[in-house]
């Protein structure tokens, strides 16, 4: 037997073992991809009983309900030293990351309340793809920057020729706010113990909301059947999905993470075309996937 056949041989089994490794990191990232998407087309259909501006305040209180419970005393204390400290930049880290969180949430529903779930997210994820080949000398990553920019010319030009420009806007800002989100989670993340900034982003994200999303909302919102579905949104959009990534970050690295994370448009399309009968031609399609392979190939670092 060769030598090159017993290496074979012998590498096999370790390749079958860190394939292994990686199934169930891969299928928690898939599960809260799904999560996310299914929490939106609900939230997309909740729009018929109260305005977009009311939804997203029913998933960011739900969210730092949830938040506040998980964190418990590690909340109380990171608050505390806040004062006593009086870290006031640490501070400003941290309602930066709640205002970002805020944005981002409520630009995203206004923009599922005008375009197609596959679209706004496709949109959407330029935020992620900008942060991934910022500061990059590499050729090969602004030929990733020109195929997403390709699909998104096909998106707002070649794909449906009445696309909200409105739409399209707002899932723009919801992208640049998502960028903002990555860098400030790692900023609040060196600053504050376990999951605290998180909570504290969330709870200053549920506070700013509420006069909005009460004044948009009124007394509908307070329905036992809307005030349970938006806690539904806010458990699967928001609860579910972050728990998972944080569990599959613990095992598969973050290259890995962001090549199944691009998956995140089409899956999106997809629970858009069953859920909401939103469909796609051809053009939309091949848009998504410049976008998608965009985001792969940028990932891989």
């Amino acid at each position: 037997m060769s030598d090159v056949a017993t290496t074979e041989r012998t590498a096999e089994p370790h390749r079958r073992q860190h394939r292994g490794r990686l199934a169930l990191p891969a299928a928690m990232v898939l599960s809260g991809i799904v999560s996310v998407q299914a929490g939106a087309a609900i939230a997309a259909k909740l729009f018929h009983e109260v305005p977009p501006a009311a939804v997203t305040g029913l998933r960011l209180w739900t969210a730092a309900v949830a938040m506040a419970a998980i964190s418990g005393k590690g909340l109380a204390r990171a608050s505390a030293d806040l004062a006593k400290r009086r870290a006031w930049a640490d501070a400003g880290i941290a309602v930066s990351f709640g205002i970002s969180l805020l944005v981002m949430n409520f630009s995203i529903y206004q923009a599922f309340a005008r375009i197609p779930l596959g679209v706004a997210v496709t949109i959407e994820f330029l935020g992620p793809l900008a942060v991934a080949v910022a500061g990059s000398r590499h050729l090969r990553d602004a030929a990733w920057v020109v195929l997403a920019a390709a699909g998104v010319v096909l998106l707002t030009q070649g794909g449906r020729g009445h696309l909200s420009l409105a739409g399209a806007g707002f899932a723009g800002l919801a992208g640049a706010c998502w960028a903002a989100y990555i860098v400030l989670s790692s900023a609040t993340g060196r600053r504050f113990p376990g999951s605290a900034g998180l909570a504290i982003a969330m709870v200053v994200s549920a506070v700013l909301i509420t006069p909005p999303a009460v004044l948009a909302g009124g007394a509908a919102m307070f329905r036992p059947a809307v005030l349970g579905t938006g806690a539904a949104i806010g458990v699967l959009s928001s609860v579910i999905p972050y728990r998972l990534e944080l569990e599959a970050l613990r095992w598969m690295p973050m290259r890995v993470f962001g090549v199944w994370m691009s998956l995140e448009p089409a899956v999106a399309a997809l629970i858009g075309l069953v859920l909401l009968g939103q469909h796609l031609n051809a053009v939309e399609w091949t848009a998504i996937g410049c976008v998608m392979v965009a985001c792969a190939g940028a990932a891989q670092r």
